[in-house]
């Protein structure tokens, strides 16, 4: 079977990135630590065995430090979050992809093995989520697209996990659920990290 692993980034510009953090620390700080977070995706999903595509929140970078041989570059289509996602996945199944994951650049605590589990899961799911503590996911992965899904009140919200549980269960497709992971969205949430280490 075919993998594909989806990582949505937002192009690093100062100022638009960890806007919750920039409000306490400043614009400069949160974007270091966003170029941190950066490298730390890049680390970890490098070498894994699938093949990887990165979406730009504004604009395709191609001289920016995703490499261009490991990683296809392409820009979300701008809508809500959740069309965007909708939209990236279909996107993957529609060239043939049997397997798509995708996850974001904001969990710290996001491992290549947590990423492999997730492609494994779907051997035996039609869906596997990685709840984050704040309400939200850190990963979703289909093996059919599938848009009620994402069809959530307020993506900034609380209870979008619990929301898209619900629209799962909803269809009746089987789940598997990772490890509950932070999301590093508040300065808090930089708490038992280096990111604040310069």
């Amino acid at each position: 079977m075919s993998s594909r692993l989806i990582i949505f980034a937002k192009n690093p510009i100062i100022g638009k990135t960890k806007t919750r953090i920039s409000r306490k620390l400043g614009d400069e700080v949160a974007l270091a630590i966003y170029y941190r977070l950066i490298n730390k995706a890049q680390r970890i999903t490098s070498d894994l065995p699938f093949d990887k595509v990165v979406y730009y929140s504004e604009f395709v970078d191609t001289e920016d430090s995703w490499d261009n041989s490991i990683y296809d570059k392409r820009q979300q289509v701008d809508r809500d979050l959740g069309a965007r996602m909708d939209l990236a996945i279909r996107e993957q199944f529609d060239e043939g992809f049997d397997k798509v994951v995708l996850i974001g650049t904001d969990i710290y605590e996001l491992t290549s093995s947590i990423i492999k589990q997730a492609f494994m899961a779907l051997d035996n799911s039609d869906v596997v989520l990685g709840p984050a503590k704040e309400g939200g996911y850190y990963l979703i992965g289909m093996k059919n697209a599938d848009s009620s899904i994402f069809d959530i009140t307020a993506w900034s919200a609380h209870s979008v996990f619990d929301e898209t549980l619900k629209n799962i269960k909803r269809t009746y497709r089987t789940y598997t659920l990772l490890p509950e992971l932070n999301d590093i969205d508040e300065p808090e949430d930089l708490e038992g990290t280096d990111l604040l280490t310069f």
